[in-house]
């Protein structure tokens, strides 16, 4: 017995130290390192355990894992870069973008808002029918609605007039609806890769490593991305609908959408898909640039992007997105721009399709109405719109969220724009959606009852998990 006693006193050792280290090596702020340490010595194996479950970050090693094995596309896209001469809050967001993407911003593009399905599909699906050489679509949802099998029929019909097509449903994402529509789509000669889908053997059930990308790129030539799955609730005059914004681009920024989704394509079907050759017609004046970011990076791209614009910004910051949980480093940004006087405004959903998610968010919107920072709610139904605005002058849209897994565990695709008319309209059409918000006062989170704003908080503890 003695001598067990002390193979068990050795082995603790062993492991606390042994994760211990690991924490303090591993752990990015101090405060998470001397909590894991400190659980990992004081907890006899209890300690090491849940820090070999909770306290390592698999998602980031099994992400570059995968970007290793990711095929390379052969072909580059047929782009002619710019070097503009920007001054003031762009020229410091342009020089942050151009460290972090290593991509070049190209001009002569022009970009439709597209407000709720109404709109953005019947363009889409015309998109489609019109395709003469190739069409690529990714979605992270793609369901099997009346609208839907409207896209399925014109895929499809596009395939029988010789046009080649590409579909990427993410492997999670195709579960929302059955019949799943890359099954439908595969019956009917259309070439579909799920991205990552769940397997039970090698068991790979994780919810995390999404492709939450939304795009469409015809002919290389046109293009759509923003926050719209192809599902029937994106229909705002649905019961339960979702409003919703998505975007027509068109011109050379269309090559980097197609880009990204070779990529993409070649790795969930190996297979080397050649880009468009031809140049891409100059049709307007925005300058753009792509921006993919996911776990597999070495630098949260579009957060360091997000957070430069933020300090870089002189007059104003509007931010309208589903979901807003910011870092530590977003929540510093955002202060220290009202300091300096800079306007900043949130604009979130009255109605949010994860209640959890809202919880947390109401517990930590104090710390920017203590600060000044104008929050408004938009009434229901449910604004899925992810959109971020800086001085008029420069915007972002696309995919991403302002939350921990947006930022941190999906695969997202944004694009950045360079131009004042692009922002004034994009500015102008959250206006629009401000006028008929309520705005949120410190006092409406101060008297939510107890009850309620411990709910709040707990749902907060988890925020790095939602």
């Amino acid at each position: 017995m003695p001598l067990l006693n002390w193979v068990l006193i050795d082995l603790h050792i062993a492991l606390s130290m042994t994760c211990a280290g690991h924490a303090l090596f591993f752990k990015k702020t101090p405060a998470a390192a001397l909590a894991w340490v400190s659980v990992c010595l004081i907890f006899p194996f209890a300690g090491p355990f849940f820090y070999f479950l909770f306290g390592i970050n698999r998602v980031r090693t099994r992400a570059r894992k995968l970007d290793d094995e990711r095929q390379v596309p052969s072909g580059r896209p047929v782009i002619t870069p710019v070097t503009p001469e920007f001054s003031g809050a762009l020229y410091g967001i342009c020089k942050i973008s151009n460290t972090v993407t290593r991509l070049p911003m190209v001009s002569g593009n022009h970009i439709d808002l597209l407000h709720t399905g109404e709109a953005a599909y019947p363009a889409m699906i015309e998109t489609i029918e019109s395709a003469h050489k190739r069409i690529f679509l990714a979605s992270y949802i793609f369901d099997t609605s009346p609208v839907g099998m409207r896209f399925i029929e014109a895929l499809t019909s596009a395939v029988k007039r010789g046009v080649i097509v590409r579909v990427i449903i993410d492997g999670v994402g195709e579960l929302y609806s059955v019949p799943k529509a890359g099954t439908l789509l595969e019956k009917n000669g259309v070439k579909v890769a799920r991205y990552l889908p769940p397997r039970y053997f090698p068991p790979m059930l994780n919810i995390n490593l999404r492709n939450h990308r939304k795009l469409l790129v015809a002919d290389g030539d046109t293009g759509y991305t923003g926050g719209m799955n192809i599902r029937e609730k994106h229909l705002e005059g649905k019961k339960a609908g979702i409003i919703d914004t998505h975007f027509r681009l068109t011109g050379p920024i269309t090559r980097q959408l197609e880009h990204s989704f070779i990529e993409d394509w070649a790795f969930c079907a190996g297979e080397d898909v050649q880009p468009s050759s031809h140049p891409a017609p100059v049709v307007g004046n925005a300058i753009c640039r792509v921006i993919t970011d996911g776990p597999n990076e070495d630098i949260d791209k579009l957060e360091a992007i997000l957070v430069g614009a933020v300090t870089a910004a002189e007059t104003r910051v509007i931010i309208m997105t589903p979901y807003f949980l910011p870092s530590l480093e977003m929540m510093a940004a955002l202060r220290t721009a009202v300091l300096k006087g800079i306007a900043v405004d949130i604009v979130l959903p009255e109605k949010n399709n994860l209640p959890v998610v809202k919880w947390a968010m109401n517990h930590m919107l104090s710390d920017f109405l203590k600060q000044d920072v104008r929050v408004f709610y938009q009434p229901p139904p449910f604004v899925h719109s992810k959109l971020f605005v800086v001085d008029e002058k420069y915007a972002q849209i696309g995919s991403a969220n302002i939350d921990p897994r947006s930022l941190r565990l999906n695969f997202e695709l944004n694009v950045e724009i360079y131009d004042p008319t692009v922002a004034k309209k994009i500015s102008s059409y959250i206006e629009k959606r401000i006028a008929i918000s309520r705005k949120i006062e410190l006092k409406d989170i101060r008297d939510l009852p107890i009850m309620i704003k411990t709910r709040d908080a707990l749902a907060w503890l988890f925020s790095p998990y939602l």
